[in-house]
Protein backbone atom coordinates (compact mmCIF):
# COMPACT_ATOMS: atom_id res chain seq x y z
CA UNK A 1 0.00 0.00 0.00
CA UNK A 2 1.48 3.35 -0.97
CA UNK A 3 2.52 5.22 1.99
CA UNK A 4 0.57 8.86 2.22
CA UNK A 5 4.01 10.66 3.55
CA UNK A 6 6.68 10.85 1.48
CA UNK A 7 10.28 11.30 3.34
CA UNK A 8 12.27 12.32 0.10
CA UNK A 9 14.53 15.05 0.63
CA UNK A 10 12.62 17.68 -1.33
CA UNK A 11 15.15 20.27 -1.56
CA UNK A 12 18.88 21.07 -1.20
CA UNK A 13 20.48 24.26 -0.17
CA UNK A 14 22.99 23.86 -2.90
CA UNK A 15 20.39 24.27 -5.79
CA UNK A 16 19.86 28.22 -4.70
CA UNK A 17 22.71 29.73 -6.61
CA UNK A 18 22.15 28.39 -10.00
CA UNK A 19 18.21 29.59 -9.63
CA UNK A 20 19.16 32.71 -8.08
CA UNK A 21 21.88 33.53 -10.64
CA UNK A 22 19.42 32.72 -13.08
CA UNK A 23 16.74 35.35 -11.41
CA UNK A 24 19.00 37.90 -11.10
CA UNK A 25 19.44 37.73 -14.96
CA UNK A 26 15.97 37.79 -15.80
CA UNK A 27 15.77 41.11 -13.47
CA UNK A 28 18.70 42.73 -14.70
CA UNK A 29 17.00 42.29 -18.18
CA UNK A 30 13.73 44.49 -16.91
CA UNK A 31 15.51 47.18 -14.50
CA UNK A 32 14.66 45.50 -11.11
CA UNK A 33 16.89 45.82 -7.81
CA UNK A 34 15.10 43.86 -6.20
CA UNK A 35 12.26 40.96 -6.62
CA UNK A 36 9.54 39.13 -3.97
CA UNK A 37 9.12 35.33 -4.16
CA UNK A 38 6.26 34.73 -1.98
CA UNK A 39 5.21 31.50 -0.13
CA UNK A 40 1.58 32.17 -1.84
CA UNK A 41 -0.09 31.31 -4.79
CA UNK A 42 -2.96 33.25 -6.35
CA UNK A 43 -5.69 31.69 -4.04
CA UNK A 44 -3.61 33.08 -0.89
CA UNK A 45 -3.95 29.39 0.24
CA UNK A 46 -1.13 28.15 3.08
CA UNK A 47 -0.80 24.91 1.32
CA UNK A 48 0.03 25.07 -2.41
CA UNK A 49 0.32 22.73 -5.63
CA UNK A 50 3.80 21.66 -6.82
CA UNK A 51 3.79 24.04 -9.56
CA UNK A 52 3.47 27.01 -7.17
CA UNK A 53 6.21 25.88 -4.92
CA UNK A 54 8.18 28.87 -6.05
CA UNK A 55 9.78 29.57 -2.58
CA UNK A 56 11.01 26.13 -2.02
CA UNK A 57 12.49 25.48 -5.47
CA UNK A 58 14.39 28.98 -5.48
CA UNK A 59 15.89 28.90 -1.67
CA UNK A 60 15.44 25.61 -0.42
CA UNK A 61 13.31 26.29 2.26
CA UNK A 62 9.93 24.33 2.54
CA UNK A 63 8.14 25.97 5.69
CA UNK A 64 4.71 26.75 4.96
CA UNK A 65 4.63 30.94 5.51
CA UNK A 66 7.27 33.23 4.52
CA UNK A 67 8.76 34.72 1.54
CA UNK A 68 12.06 35.79 -0.12
CA UNK A 69 13.83 38.99 -1.66
CA UNK A 70 16.16 39.18 -4.10
CA UNK A 71 18.32 42.01 -4.44
CA UNK A 72 21.11 42.10 -7.14
CA UNK A 73 23.67 41.80 -4.74
CA UNK A 74 21.85 40.12 -1.34
CA UNK A 75 18.93 38.05 -0.73
CA UNK A 76 16.85 37.20 2.65
CA UNK A 77 14.28 34.44 3.73
CA UNK A 78 11.17 36.15 5.89
CA UNK A 79 9.93 33.72 8.10
CA UNK A 80 8.11 33.52 11.66
CA UNK A 81 9.16 31.97 14.83
CA UNK A 82 7.81 28.40 14.16
CA UNK A 83 11.01 28.02 11.53
CA UNK A 84 13.94 29.66 12.89
CA UNK A 85 15.41 26.55 13.45
CA UNK A 86 13.95 24.71 10.06
CA UNK A 87 14.98 27.82 8.08
CA UNK A 88 18.56 27.77 8.78
CA UNK A 89 18.83 23.90 8.36
CA UNK A 90 17.30 24.35 4.49
CA UNK A 91 19.20 27.16 3.23
CA UNK A 92 22.47 28.75 2.01
CA UNK A 93 23.76 30.45 5.14
CA UNK A 94 26.27 32.50 2.27
CA UNK A 95 23.51 33.17 0.04
CA UNK A 96 20.79 33.80 1.79
CA UNK A 97 20.00 36.17 5.50
CA UNK A 98 17.43 34.56 7.27
CA UNK A 99 14.58 37.73 8.92
CA UNK A 100 12.54 36.88 11.55
CA UNK A 101 9.10 38.27 10.61
CA UNK A 102 6.88 39.89 11.22
CA UNK A 103 9.24 41.56 13.72
CA UNK A 104 11.11 43.16 11.11
CA UNK A 105 8.89 44.58 8.28
CA UNK A 106 9.33 44.43 4.93
CA UNK A 107 9.12 48.27 4.28
CA UNK A 108 11.68 48.96 7.01
CA UNK A 109 13.81 45.99 5.50
CA UNK A 110 14.23 47.54 2.05
CA UNK A 111 14.58 50.98 3.23
CA UNK A 112 17.76 49.58 4.51
CA UNK A 113 18.77 47.17 2.13
CA UNK A 114 18.02 50.02 -1.41
CA UNK A 115 19.12 53.44 0.96
CA UNK A 116 19.27 55.36 -2.41
CA UNK A 117 15.37 53.62 -3.52
CA UNK A 118 15.12 51.19 -6.38
CA UNK A 119 12.12 48.89 -8.75
CA UNK A 120 11.20 46.25 -6.30
CA UNK A 121 8.98 43.69 -8.56
CA UNK A 122 6.45 41.80 -7.73
CA UNK A 123 3.73 39.39 -9.35
CA UNK A 124 0.34 41.07 -8.77
CA UNK A 125 -1.24 37.15 -9.08
CA UNK A 126 0.88 36.37 -5.97
CA UNK A 127 0.33 39.72 -3.57
CA UNK A 128 -2.87 41.34 -1.80
CA UNK A 129 -3.60 45.43 -1.87
CA UNK A 130 -2.95 44.97 1.59
CA UNK A 131 0.57 43.41 2.08
CA UNK A 132 1.71 45.78 -0.58
CA UNK A 133 -0.47 48.65 1.12
CA UNK A 134 3.33 48.99 3.67
CA UNK A 135 5.75 49.69 0.65
CA UNK A 136 4.02 52.45 -0.76
CA UNK A 137 4.91 54.14 2.01
CA UNK A 138 8.58 53.91 1.22
CA UNK A 139 8.84 57.12 -0.74
CA UNK A 140 12.26 56.24 -2.77
CA UNK A 141 10.64 52.51 -3.42
CA UNK A 142 9.34 51.79 -6.60
CA UNK A 143 6.44 48.67 -7.12
CA UNK A 144 6.42 47.13 -10.10
CA UNK A 145 3.78 44.53 -11.55
CA UNK A 146 5.76 42.35 -13.60
CA UNK A 147 5.46 38.33 -15.17
CA UNK A 148 6.37 35.43 -12.68
CA UNK A 149 10.48 35.80 -12.30
CA UNK A 150 10.60 32.54 -11.12
CA UNK A 151 8.57 30.97 -13.40
CA UNK A 152 10.47 32.49 -16.24
CA UNK A 153 13.74 30.47 -15.04
CA UNK A 154 11.73 27.31 -13.51
CA UNK A 155 12.15 25.24 -16.95
CA UNK A 156 10.79 22.30 -15.35
CA UNK A 157 7.67 23.19 -13.38
CA UNK A 158 4.96 21.02 -12.66
CA UNK A 159 2.11 21.07 -14.84
CA UNK A 160 -1.28 22.76 -12.73
CA UNK A 161 -3.66 20.25 -10.93
CA UNK A 162 -6.67 19.52 -12.51
CA UNK A 163 -8.65 17.12 -9.88
CA UNK A 164 -12.57 16.76 -10.73
CA UNK A 165 -14.82 17.97 -7.93
CA UNK A 166 -16.98 16.05 -5.87
CA UNK A 167 -20.33 16.57 -4.08
CA UNK A 168 -19.97 16.81 0.10
CA UNK A 169 -23.17 15.65 1.27
CA UNK A 170 -25.99 17.79 2.83
CA UNK A 171 -26.51 15.65 5.81
CA UNK A 172 -22.76 16.61 6.68
CA UNK A 173 -22.95 20.33 5.50
CA UNK A 174 -26.36 20.86 6.93
CA UNK A 175 -27.86 22.90 4.72
CA UNK A 176 -28.09 23.48 0.67
CA UNK A 177 -25.71 25.17 -1.09
CA UNK A 178 -28.82 27.24 -2.36
CA UNK A 179 -29.34 28.47 1.49
CA UNK A 180 -25.57 29.70 1.65
CA UNK A 181 -25.85 31.38 -1.33
CA UNK A 182 -28.87 33.53 -0.45
CA UNK A 183 -27.47 34.02 3.14
CA UNK A 184 -23.74 35.18 1.40
CA UNK A 185 -25.78 36.99 -1.45
CA UNK A 186 -27.61 39.00 1.04
CA UNK A 187 -24.48 39.99 2.39
CA UNK A 188 -23.04 40.95 -0.32
CA UNK A 189 -26.47 43.08 -1.53
CA UNK A 190 -25.58 45.51 1.45
CA UNK A 191 -22.67 47.18 -0.56
CA UNK A 192 -22.16 45.78 -4.09
CA UNK A 193 -23.83 43.52 -6.73
CA UNK A 194 -21.19 41.23 -6.28
CA UNK A 195 -18.17 39.79 -4.75
CA UNK A 196 -15.44 37.74 -6.10
CA UNK A 197 -13.49 35.54 -3.79
CA UNK A 198 -10.16 33.82 -4.22
CA UNK A 199 -10.24 31.57 -1.29
CA UNK A 200 -11.12 27.95 -2.49
CA UNK A 201 -12.32 26.58 1.01
CA UNK A 202 -14.63 29.72 0.69
CA UNK A 203 -15.82 28.34 -2.36
CA UNK A 204 -15.83 24.38 -1.72
CA UNK A 205 -18.00 25.66 1.71
CA UNK A 206 -20.18 27.96 -0.33
CA UNK A 207 -21.57 25.44 -2.87
CA UNK A 208 -21.18 21.90 -0.72
CA UNK A 209 -18.24 20.98 -2.40
CA UNK A 210 -14.74 19.22 -1.97
CA UNK A 211 -11.88 18.54 -4.62
CA UNK A 212 -8.17 16.68 -4.40
CA UNK A 213 -6.52 19.82 -6.13
CA UNK A 214 -4.08 19.84 -3.44
CA UNK A 215 -2.61 17.41 -1.09
CA UNK A 216 -4.16 17.15 2.65
CA UNK A 217 -6.57 19.43 1.94
CA UNK A 218 -9.42 18.35 -0.17
CA UNK A 219 -10.38 21.72 -2.40
CA UNK A 220 -10.94 22.13 -5.74
CA UNK A 221 -8.26 25.61 -6.65
CA UNK A 222 -11.26 27.80 -8.07
CA UNK A 223 -12.30 31.36 -7.22
CA UNK A 224 -15.92 32.09 -7.32
CA UNK A 225 -18.38 36.06 -7.98
CA UNK A 226 -20.93 35.31 -6.08
CA UNK A 227 -24.04 37.65 -6.93
CA UNK A 228 -26.51 39.42 -5.92
CA UNK A 229 -29.01 37.37 -7.24
CA UNK A 230 -27.84 34.56 -5.73
CA UNK A 231 -26.02 33.23 -8.53
CA UNK A 232 -22.22 32.28 -8.87
CA UNK A 233 -19.71 32.07 -11.15
CA UNK A 234 -16.65 29.87 -10.37
CA UNK A 235 -13.36 30.73 -11.83
CA UNK A 236 -11.95 27.35 -12.85
CA UNK A 237 -10.69 24.76 -15.67
CA UNK A 238 -14.61 23.86 -16.52
CA UNK A 239 -13.77 20.20 -16.88
CA UNK A 240 -13.08 20.25 -13.06
CA UNK A 241 -17.43 21.15 -12.24
CA UNK A 242 -18.70 18.61 -14.93
CA UNK A 243 -18.79 15.63 -12.39
CA UNK A 244 -20.89 18.10 -10.55
CA UNK A 245 -23.14 19.90 -12.88
CA UNK A 246 -26.26 18.02 -11.63
CA UNK A 247 -25.51 18.88 -8.07
CA UNK A 248 -24.64 22.90 -8.60
CA UNK A 249 -28.08 23.36 -10.84
CA UNK A 250 -28.61 26.20 -13.43
CA UNK A 251 -27.73 29.14 -11.05
CA UNK A 252 -23.91 28.01 -10.70
CA UNK A 253 -21.94 28.33 -13.51
CA UNK A 254 -18.17 27.58 -14.54
CA UNK A 255 -16.20 30.26 -15.71
CA UNK A 256 -12.78 29.72 -17.91
CA UNK A 257 -9.79 32.11 -16.31
CA UNK A 258 -9.18 33.69 -19.71
CA UNK A 259 -12.88 34.71 -19.88
CA UNK A 260 -13.05 36.25 -16.27
CA UNK A 261 -11.65 40.09 -17.37
CA UNK A 262 -14.63 39.84 -20.04
CA UNK A 263 -17.32 39.03 -16.73
CA UNK A 264 -16.01 41.38 -14.31
CA UNK A 265 -15.98 44.46 -16.78
CA UNK A 266 -20.07 44.22 -16.86
CA UNK A 267 -20.58 43.45 -13.32
CA UNK A 268 -20.77 46.96 -11.57
CA UNK A 269 -19.98 47.77 -8.09
CA UNK A 270 -17.75 44.26 -7.24
CA UNK A 271 -16.75 43.57 -3.96
CA UNK A 272 -13.25 42.20 -2.83
CA UNK A 273 -10.96 42.00 0.06
CA UNK A 274 -7.80 43.55 0.60
CA UNK A 275 -6.52 40.92 2.47
CA UNK A 276 -7.11 38.44 -0.09
CA UNK A 277 -7.76 39.26 -3.41
CA UNK A 278 -4.72 39.39 -5.50
CA UNK A 279 -3.54 42.80 -6.70
CA UNK A 280 -4.29 41.40 -10.66
CA UNK A 281 -7.74 40.72 -10.13
CA UNK A 282 -8.84 43.37 -7.81
CA UNK A 283 -7.34 45.74 -11.14
CA UNK A 284 -9.38 43.82 -13.31
CA UNK A 285 -12.73 45.07 -11.32
CA UNK A 286 -13.69 48.69 -12.93
CA UNK A 287 -15.51 49.33 -10.20
CA UNK A 288 -14.19 47.86 -7.00
CA UNK A 289 -15.17 47.90 -3.74
CA UNK A 290 -12.79 46.51 -0.94
CA UNK A 291 -14.77 44.67 2.46
CA UNK A 292 -14.46 41.52 4.39
CA UNK A 293 -15.25 38.63 2.61
CA UNK A 294 -18.67 37.14 3.48
CA UNK A 295 -18.13 34.00 3.51
CA UNK A 296 -15.35 33.52 5.71
CA UNK A 297 -17.42 34.35 9.36
CA UNK A 298 -20.51 31.94 8.35
CA UNK A 299 -17.44 28.90 7.35
CA UNK A 300 -16.40 29.47 10.28
CA UNK A 301 -19.56 29.23 12.57
CA UNK A 302 -20.22 24.96 12.39
CA UNK A 303 -23.53 23.68 11.77
CA UNK A 304 -25.40 21.38 14.08
CA UNK A 305 -24.83 18.56 11.79
CA UNK A 306 -20.69 19.82 10.87
CA UNK A 307 -20.06 19.49 14.92
CA UNK A 308 -21.73 15.67 14.90
CA UNK A 309 -20.01 14.85 12.11
CA UNK A 310 -16.80 16.27 13.17
CA UNK A 311 -17.57 14.79 16.62
CA UNK A 312 -17.73 11.79 15.33
CA UNK A 313 -14.66 12.32 13.32
CA UNK A 314 -12.47 13.04 16.62
CA UNK A 315 -13.83 9.67 18.18
CA UNK A 316 -12.60 7.29 15.70
CA UNK A 317 -9.23 9.41 15.03
CA UNK A 318 -9.14 8.91 19.11
CA UNK A 319 -9.01 5.17 18.94
CA UNK A 320 -6.22 5.13 16.39
CA UNK A 321 -4.39 7.25 18.28
CA UNK A 322 -4.70 5.03 21.02
CA UNK A 323 -3.78 2.19 19.13
CA UNK A 324 -0.83 3.70 18.44
CA UNK A 325 0.39 5.23 21.65
CA UNK A 326 0.10 1.35 23.09
CA UNK A 327 2.20 0.51 20.08
CA UNK A 328 4.62 3.14 20.75
CA UNK A 329 5.12 2.10 25.05
CA UNK A 330 4.97 -1.63 23.70
CA UNK A 331 5.20 -3.09 20.66
CA UNK A 332 8.10 -0.31 18.77
CA UNK A 333 10.63 -2.64 17.65
CA UNK A 334 14.24 -1.55 18.93
CA UNK A 335 15.93 0.70 17.29
CA UNK A 336 12.56 2.40 15.78
CA UNK A 337 13.09 5.61 14.15
CA UNK A 338 11.08 8.64 13.87
CA UNK A 339 9.96 7.22 10.07
CA UNK A 340 8.78 4.45 11.58
CA UNK A 341 6.42 6.40 13.96
CA UNK A 342 5.06 7.92 10.96
CA UNK A 343 4.54 5.04 9.27
CA UNK A 344 2.46 3.24 12.52
CA UNK A 345 0.36 6.26 12.74
CA UNK A 346 -0.80 6.16 9.28
CA UNK A 347 -1.28 2.47 9.72
CA UNK A 348 -3.61 2.85 12.60
CA UNK A 349 -5.31 5.39 11.11
CA UNK A 350 -6.17 3.47 8.07
CA UNK A 351 -7.65 0.86 9.45
CA UNK A 352 -10.75 3.03 10.72
CA UNK A 353 -11.44 2.57 6.96
CA UNK A 354 -12.69 6.37 6.73
CA UNK A 355 -9.65 7.95 6.47
CA UNK A 356 -9.04 9.57 3.46
CA UNK A 357 -5.89 11.29 3.78
CA UNK A 358 -3.78 12.62 6.37
CA UNK A 359 -4.52 16.44 7.45
CA UNK A 360 -1.02 17.83 6.96
CA UNK A 361 2.65 15.66 6.84
CA UNK A 362 3.11 13.76 10.30
CA UNK A 363 5.38 15.68 12.68
CA UNK A 364 7.24 12.76 14.71
CA UNK A 365 10.35 14.62 16.72
CA UNK A 366 12.52 12.61 18.82
CA UNK A 367 14.98 14.55 21.22
CA UNK A 368 16.07 17.70 19.89
CA UNK A 369 14.22 17.67 16.46
CA UNK A 370 11.23 17.86 19.06
CA UNK A 371 12.75 21.68 19.60
CA UNK A 372 12.27 22.54 15.52
CA UNK A 373 8.37 23.50 15.52
CA UNK A 374 6.88 22.16 12.32
CA UNK A 375 9.84 19.48 11.40
CA UNK A 376 9.22 16.94 9.12
CA UNK A 377 11.20 13.77 9.05
CA UNK A 378 13.08 13.27 5.98
CA UNK A 379 15.51 10.58 5.03
CA UNK A 380 18.12 12.64 6.09
CA UNK A 381 17.06 13.42 9.12
CA UNK A 382 15.66 10.35 10.70
CA UNK A 383 17.02 9.27 14.35
CA UNK A 384 15.92 6.40 16.09
CA UNK A 385 13.76 7.31 19.42
CA UNK A 386 15.87 7.92 22.18
CA UNK A 387 15.75 5.87 25.08
CA UNK A 388 15.65 8.54 27.14
CA UNK A 389 13.40 11.54 26.18
CA UNK A 390 10.49 13.21 24.52
CA UNK A 391 8.82 12.58 21.25
CA UNK A 392 6.57 15.40 19.94
CA UNK A 393 3.48 14.08 17.94
CA UNK A 394 1.28 16.50 16.04
CA UNK A 395 -0.90 14.61 13.03
CA UNK A 396 -4.53 15.11 12.02
CA UNK A 397 -6.80 12.81 9.61
CA UNK A 398 -9.02 13.93 7.26
CA UNK A 399 -12.00 11.86 6.85
CA UNK A 400 -15.26 12.74 5.33
CA UNK A 401 -16.98 14.05 8.32
CA UNK A 402 -14.14 15.82 9.77
CA UNK A 403 -10.70 17.00 10.14
CA UNK A 404 -8.70 15.68 13.03
CA UNK A 405 -5.42 17.78 14.87
CA UNK A 406 -4.20 16.58 17.47
CA UNK A 407 -0.09 16.94 19.37
CA UNK A 408 0.82 14.62 21.95
CA UNK A 409 4.37 14.29 23.72
CA UNK A 410 5.44 11.00 24.87
CA UNK A 411 8.26 10.25 27.59
CA UNK A 412 10.34 7.10 25.82
CA UNK A 413 12.23 6.57 29.11
CA UNK A 414 14.09 8.38 31.54
CA UNK A 415 13.56 12.25 31.38
CA UNK A 416 16.34 15.08 30.31
CA UNK A 417 15.85 17.13 33.44
CA UNK A 418 13.40 19.75 33.20
CA UNK A 419 11.25 17.80 30.46
CA UNK A 420 8.48 16.96 33.21
CA UNK A 421 9.08 20.06 34.43
CA UNK A 422 8.42 22.19 31.05
CA UNK A 423 5.66 19.77 30.23
CA UNK A 424 3.96 20.21 32.95
CA UNK A 425 3.69 24.03 32.76
CA UNK A 426 2.78 23.33 29.25
CA UNK A 427 -0.12 21.45 30.53
CA UNK A 428 -1.02 24.21 32.61
CA UNK A 429 -1.34 26.63 29.74
CA UNK A 430 -3.77 23.86 27.58
CA UNK A 431 -5.98 23.30 31.42
CA UNK A 432 -6.05 26.85 31.75
CA UNK A 433 -7.52 27.87 28.32
CA UNK A 434 -9.81 24.68 28.26
CA UNK A 435 -11.18 25.64 31.25
CA UNK A 436 -12.07 29.54 30.25
CA UNK A 437 -15.44 31.22 30.29
CA UNK A 438 -15.57 34.05 28.08
CA UNK A 439 -18.48 36.70 27.41
CA UNK A 440 -19.58 37.54 23.86
CA UNK A 441 -17.16 39.63 21.63
CA UNK A 442 -14.06 38.47 22.94
CA UNK A 443 -11.20 37.21 20.82
CA UNK A 444 -8.13 35.35 20.43
CA UNK A 445 -5.89 37.77 21.51
CA UNK A 446 -7.72 38.37 24.73
CA UNK A 447 -7.21 34.44 25.71
CA UNK A 448 -3.71 33.95 24.57
CA UNK A 449 -2.39 34.81 27.55
CA UNK A 450 -3.95 32.58 29.73
CA UNK A 451 -1.97 29.20 28.31
CA UNK A 452 0.68 31.17 28.15
CA UNK A 453 0.82 32.60 31.62
CA UNK A 454 2.65 29.25 33.46
CA UNK A 455 5.45 29.81 30.95
CA UNK A 456 5.66 33.45 31.41
CA UNK A 457 5.84 33.07 35.18
CA UNK A 458 9.19 31.27 34.54
CA UNK A 459 10.40 33.62 31.89
CA UNK A 460 9.38 31.45 28.66
CA UNK A 461 8.00 31.67 25.66
CA UNK A 462 6.89 29.71 22.66
CA UNK A 463 7.12 31.85 19.38
CA UNK A 464 3.40 29.76 17.46
CA UNK A 465 -0.34 30.96 17.89
CA UNK A 466 -1.73 29.12 20.79
CA UNK A 467 -4.73 28.04 18.39
CA UNK A 468 -5.88 28.41 14.56
CA UNK A 469 -9.57 27.57 13.40
CA UNK A 470 -10.24 24.34 11.67
CA UNK A 471 -12.64 23.58 9.07
CA UNK A 472 -15.41 20.17 8.31
CA UNK A 473 -13.64 17.93 5.72
CA UNK A 474 -11.66 20.75 4.74
CA UNK A 475 -8.67 23.05 5.89
CA UNK A 476 -6.42 22.09 9.09
CA UNK A 477 -5.97 25.41 9.26
CA UNK A 478 -8.88 27.71 8.76
CA UNK A 479 -9.39 31.43 9.38
CA UNK A 480 -10.85 34.13 10.16
CA UNK A 481 -10.63 33.22 13.93
CA UNK A 482 -7.59 32.24 15.82
CA UNK A 483 -6.14 32.29 19.50
CA UNK A 484 -3.02 34.60 18.68
CA UNK A 485 -1.85 37.80 20.13
CA UNK A 486 -2.47 40.05 17.03
CA UNK A 487 -6.15 38.21 16.17
CA UNK A 488 -9.00 40.66 16.79
CA UNK A 489 -12.13 38.49 15.48
CA UNK A 490 -14.48 37.46 18.40
CA UNK A 491 -14.77 33.71 18.87
CA UNK A 492 -18.24 32.69 18.62
CA UNK A 493 -20.67 29.65 19.08
CA UNK A 494 -19.71 26.73 16.46
CA UNK A 495 -15.94 27.99 15.97
CA UNK A 496 -13.81 25.09 16.08
CA UNK A 497 -10.12 26.29 17.19
CA UNK A 498 -7.31 24.13 18.05
CA UNK A 499 -5.63 24.92 21.85
CA UNK A 500 -1.99 24.38 21.40
CA UNK A 501 0.30 25.87 23.62
CA UNK A 502 4.01 24.62 23.92
CA UNK A 503 7.71 24.91 24.58
CA UNK A 504 10.67 24.19 22.57
CA UNK A 505 14.51 24.01 23.87
CA UNK A 506 16.45 24.30 20.46
CA UNK A 507 18.67 21.21 20.83
CA UNK A 508 17.13 19.19 23.52
CA UNK A 509 13.99 18.91 22.71
CA UNK A 510 9.96 20.15 22.53
CA UNK A 511 6.34 20.00 23.80
CA UNK A 512 3.29 20.82 22.71
CA UNK A 513 -0.19 19.68 23.90
CA UNK A 514 -2.97 20.04 21.63
CA UNK A 515 -6.70 19.46 21.63
CA UNK A 516 -9.47 20.49 19.43
CA UNK A 517 -12.45 22.37 20.56
CA UNK A 518 -15.41 23.76 19.48
CA UNK A 519 -17.28 27.12 21.02
CA UNK A 520 -20.34 26.55 23.11
CA UNK A 521 -22.74 28.34 25.19
CA UNK A 522 -21.64 28.15 28.67
CA UNK A 523 -24.03 27.03 31.26
CA UNK A 524 -25.42 29.18 33.23
CA UNK A 525 -23.96 30.60 35.65
CA UNK A 526 -23.53 33.65 38.68
CA UNK A 527 -26.11 35.91 39.60
CA UNK A 528 -29.32 37.25 38.09
CA UNK A 529 -28.40 39.58 35.33
CA UNK A 530 -25.16 38.68 34.29
CA UNK A 531 -23.83 38.42 30.96
CA UNK A 532 -23.86 34.88 28.94
CA UNK A 533 -21.16 33.39 28.65
CA UNK A 534 -18.97 30.88 26.17
CA UNK A 535 -16.47 28.49 26.57
CA UNK A 536 -14.47 25.82 24.94
CA UNK A 537 -16.13 22.17 25.13
CA UNK A 538 -13.47 19.46 23.89
CA UNK A 539 -13.43 17.86 20.52
CA UNK A 540 -9.67 15.66 21.19
CA UNK A 541 -10.04 12.51 23.31
CA UNK A 542 -6.38 11.01 23.77
CA UNK A 543 -4.48 10.71 27.05
CA UNK A 544 -2.38 12.99 28.32
CA UNK A 545 1.05 11.16 28.99
CA UNK A 546 0.72 11.32 32.81
CA UNK A 547 5.08 10.89 33.22
CA UNK A 548 5.01 14.31 31.85
CA UNK A 549 3.39 15.27 34.95
CA UNK A 550 4.65 16.59 37.96
CA UNK A 551 2.15 16.34 40.18
CA UNK A 552 3.18 18.61 42.65
CA UNK A 553 3.15 21.55 40.16
CA UNK A 554 -0.93 21.21 39.93
CA UNK A 555 -3.21 23.29 41.95
CA UNK A 556 -6.46 20.78 42.94
CA UNK A 557 -8.92 22.16 40.49
CA UNK A 558 -5.93 21.37 37.50
CA UNK A 559 -5.55 17.86 39.02
CA UNK A 560 -9.22 17.28 38.69
CA UNK A 561 -9.46 18.74 35.27
CA UNK A 562 -6.85 15.96 34.25
CA UNK A 563 -8.56 13.22 36.64
CA UNK A 564 -11.94 14.45 34.73
CA UNK A 565 -10.66 14.76 31.35
CA UNK A 566 -9.11 10.93 31.37
CA UNK A 567 -12.77 9.72 32.59
CA UNK A 568 -14.18 10.94 29.54
CA UNK A 569 -11.48 9.57 27.02
CA UNK A 570 -12.30 6.12 29.06
CA UNK A 571 -15.72 6.81 28.45
CA UNK A 572 -15.78 7.86 25.27
CA UNK A 573 -13.01 6.13 23.55
CA UNK A 574 -12.51 2.90 25.90
CA UNK A 575 -15.85 1.27 23.98
CA UNK A 576 -13.94 1.71 20.62
CA UNK A 577 -10.84 -0.45 21.52
CA UNK A 578 -10.67 -3.80 22.81
CA UNK A 579 -7.68 -6.23 24.33
CA UNK A 580 -4.54 -5.16 25.12
CA UNK A 581 -5.14 -1.46 23.59
CA UNK A 582 -8.14 -1.44 26.04
CA UNK A 583 -6.06 -2.75 29.12
CA UNK A 584 -3.41 -0.13 27.82
CA UNK A 585 -6.55 3.08 27.73
CA UNK A 586 -7.38 1.90 31.19
CA UNK A 587 -3.93 2.21 32.71
CA UNK A 588 -3.04 5.93 30.53
CA UNK A 589 -6.39 6.81 31.90
CA UNK A 590 -6.10 6.43 35.92
CA UNK A 591 -6.04 9.13 38.07
CA UNK A 592 -3.50 10.91 38.83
Amino acid sequence: MTQLQSFDVATSPETAAPRVAALRGWMEARDLDAFLVPRADRFQGEYVAPCDERLAWLTGFTGSAGFAVILRDRAAVFTDGRYTVQVRAQTDAALFETVLWPDTKLADWLREALPDGGRVGFDPWLHTPKELEPLAAVSNIETVPVPNGVDAVWTDRPAPPAAPARAWPERLAGRPHAEKRREIADAVARKARAFVTTQPDAVCWLLNLRGADIARTPIVQAAAIVHADASVDVVCDPAKLAPVAEHLGADVRAVAWDDLPALLAGLGPTGYDPATCPVALRDLIPEPVAMADPVALPKARKTAAEIAGTTEAHLRDAAAMCRFLRWLDEDRPEGATEIDVVHALEGFRRETDALHDIAFETIAGSGPNGAIVHYRVNEDTDRALDRDGVLLVDSGGQYEDGTTDVTRTIALGTLPAEAAHDATRVLQGLIALSRARFPHGVAGCHLDALARAPLWAEGRDYGHGTGHGVGVFLGVHEGPARISRVSDVPLEDGMILSIEPGYYREGHYGIRLENLAVVRPAPEGGREGDRPMLRFECLTWVPLDRRLVVADLLGPEERAWLDGYHAEVLAKVGPRVDGADRAWLERACAPL
